[in-house]
């Protein structure tokens, strides 16, 4: 039997597993690839219990282009809905499947469960707590843009969400990272996610910095990255939340001390909340870049899953750790 990795949160990928699977998106998006398919013969399922164009399209058409053929869920679709347990039900995907992607919007556990089968791969394509093929199509796409992710300077703007978490994760990994995160007061990342990525960043020599408010903004970003205000699958509590999340809104004047950065949103965009038109349809915007790179990225996973780290790490993509780190977080 092939060995089967599974991607459920970032926090499972080695520092050479993170840097092949992003260095190979990019080679993907940059047809450097060959046109094997390494997937021929297998069967992937992919199985989405909440809405999606992007993540759902990307990991179907990358699965078909590396050969593989797909059995398609919807959240109607398995028996959990009328009280099969997860565990037989993952017991029996796992006899039919050779991999399996995944979006619950929900704890992670279910997808934890199924992989425990064994035989069959499993990737978290969203969970509540994280989506980690958003956080490695992100790098793919600022690999692509600026050929290194070492050193890059980014800032995110809006709710601490899946997305977010992801980032968080996956950029300290890189030497000498700068992640300032602004998020709006009560709606930043989990305490304990923003304490892996600062131990992370201590351990690489990288920056990771959250506030809440948009006062006394650093200079000099390489990217400005924001998610849409109403993340999939949830509500907000708070009933006044939109007074809270305007000063968040991602608009001309970020590029004031930043007048080279590039933008990235994870999309669906909401024109005039979360980012003004100008900005997601302007120069800077690479955003729809990014949502194509979401296919070369998933092929990189699903090969991963399967075959494990292809090729050697990219020049600037070096992820060992170093000394003299700066990891901080304050309230605003």
């Amino acid at each position: 039997m092939p060995d089967v990795r599974h991607l459920i949160s970032i926090d499972d990928l080695t520092d050479e597993d993170l840097t092949s699977i992003v260095t190979r998106g990019a080679d993907f998006s940059a047809g450097r690839a060959t046109g094997d398919r390494p997937l021929a013969g297998l069967v992937a399922g992919i199985y989405f219990a909440k809405t999606s164009t992007r993540t759902r399209t990307a990991f179907s058409s990358g699965a078909l282009r590396l050969g593989a053929q797909i059995v398609s869920y919807g959240p109607n679709d398995l028996q959990t809905n009328t009280g099969e347990t997860t565990e037989d039900t993952g017991r029996v995907l796992a006899g039919m499947l050779d991999l399996l992607v995944a979006r619950t919007a929900a704890d992670p556990a279910e997808m934890r469960s199924w992989a425990s089968q064994g035989g069959m791969s499993v990737v978290n394509a969203m969970s509540a707590d994280e989506h980690p093929t958003q956080a490695l199509t992100d790098l793919t796409t600022l690999l692509g843009r600026f050929g290194r992710i070492e050193g890059l300077r980014v800032l995110y703007v809006g709710e601490g969400n899946n997305s977010a978490a992801a980032l968080a994760l996956a950029l300290p990994r890189f030497r000498n990272i700068t992640l300032e995160l602004r998020t709006p007061p009560g709606y930043g990342l989990a305490p304990a996610t923003l304490a892996r990525a600062l131990a992370t960043a201590k351990r690489t020599g990288s920056t990771v910095v959250e506030r809440h408010d948009m006062e006394a903004l650093p200079e000099d970003f390489d990217a400005i990255y924001t998610t849409r205000w109403q993340t999939t699958g949830t509500s907000k509590p708070d009933p006044d939340w939109r007074d809270v999340f305007a000063p968040f809104q991602v608009n001309s004047r970020l590029w004031k001390g930043s007048p080279d950065a590039v933008f990235l949103h994870d999309l669906p965009a909401h024109r005039g909340e979360e980012v003004t038109a100008d900005i997601l349809d302007g120069p800077a915007s690479i955003a729809f870049q990014q949502a194509e790179n979401k296919m070369h990225s998933a092929m990189a996973v699903l090969e991963w899953c399967r075959t494990g780290p292809v090729g050697s790490p990219a020049t600037g993509l070096t992820v060992e750790g170093g000394a003299g780190a700066r990891a901080v977080a304050t309230a605003g």
